[in-house]
């Protein structure tokens, strides 16, 4: 496999039911180290991609490829070293602190019984430093608020080291002071050859960090390709069905019902 795999979705269908038609016929070749941000209403079937994409569901028609080969034919624990998820929110069964948890991000490079080593809690404490997160780590991960969880589930994430690091709606419960701490997070990780594949509701999370851009409605694909092509006052109000308007403001887009 090479250092940032590829990624392609072709014709991926999947439906909770039979009657269901969640993912329809959906085709999409992600940019490698680069920040892909997935647009669309709610019922738009973007948690369901990710879920498709990280193996947790089987598509029922076509196929999720990393670099030409069927992300079937990998294991669990081969998948957790390549891809990594930040669900919106997460249940947690036991009383972990913040550091506690994030360290269980390192668990794919362990042994079923052995115990983390000075390698697995260096990278921990790194990513704690990278998010500026170091006032959690002694907390109970339960008593935290919205915003500081998702935090701490991005560092989990973020411990695991992945190729390809997936965020279900990153910024929903967050301020705009940690929305920013996460956004600049993600441009980061492009950097450090690391592709990123967020979804969101919001048009300006996309143009503050995407280099690629997919509409997504009724488990369909619009259209996908760099900000300059995809994020038009047309592509948006098709999207949503409302009047948007996406003016330019020196070199940023700036998006507003109209």
């Amino acid at each position: 496999m090479s250092e940032v795999p590829d990624l392609i979705l072709r014709d991926v269908g999947f439906g909770y039911t039979e009657e269901s038609t969640v993912l329809d016929s959906l085709s999409l070749k992600v940019e490698p180290a680069k920040i892909t941000a997935i647009l669309g209403p709610n019922g738009a079937g973007k948690t369901t991609l990710l879920n498709t994409i990280l193996g947790y569901l089987k598509p029922q028609r076509g196929e999720v490829l990393l670099d030409d080969e069927n992300i079937a034919s990998y294991s669990k624990r081969q998948l957790s070293q390549i891809i990594g998820l930040v669900p919106q929110a997460e249940h947690f069964p036991f009383s972990f602190t913040a550091f506690e948890y994030i360290l269980l991000g390192r668990t794919p490079y362990m042994g079923m019984f052995s115990m983390p080593k000075e390698k697995d809690y260096k990278a921990a404490r790194d990513i704690v430093e990278l998010l500026k997160i170091t006032h959690l780590r002694n907390r109970p991960v339960e008593e935290l608020s919205g915003g500081e969880q998702q935090l701490v589930l991005l560092a989990r994430a973020l411990a695991q080291e992945p190729k390809i690091l997936l965020l279900d709606e990153p910024t929903t419960h967050l301020d705009l002071g940690n929305t920013a701490v996460i956004l600049n997070a993600l441009k980061d990780l492009a950097r450090e050859n690391v592709t990123v594949v967020f979804t969101t509701h919001d048009p300006q999370a996309a143009v503050f960090c995407a280099d690629q851009l997919v509409l997504m409605k009724k488990g369909n694909v619009l259209s996908a390709g760099s900000l300059e092509e995809t994020m038009t006052s047309d592509s948006l109000t098709q999207l949503y069905g409302v009047g948007i308007q996406v003016e330019k403001v020196d070199t940023h887009r700036v998006v507003f019902l109209t």
